[in-house]
């Protein structure tokens, strides 16, 4: 995923997050935020079931 799909996926889950902030952070920062948010968002499914 390029710079602004990352953005844009990260949106989706935290939608609090500015575009304009996450911007300064590089591709790989960025993915490894995505990475984090998924395995949160798991994490929340799971206790609510």
């Amino acid at each position: 995923m390029d710079k602004r799909e990352l953005i844009d996926c990260i949106r989706e889950i935290n939608r609090s997050a500015r575009p304009e902030f996450l911007a300064n952070f590089s591709e790989e920062e960025l993915n490894d935020y995505l990475e984090h948010l998924m395995e949160l968002d798991l994490q929340e499914l799971a206790v609510c079931s």
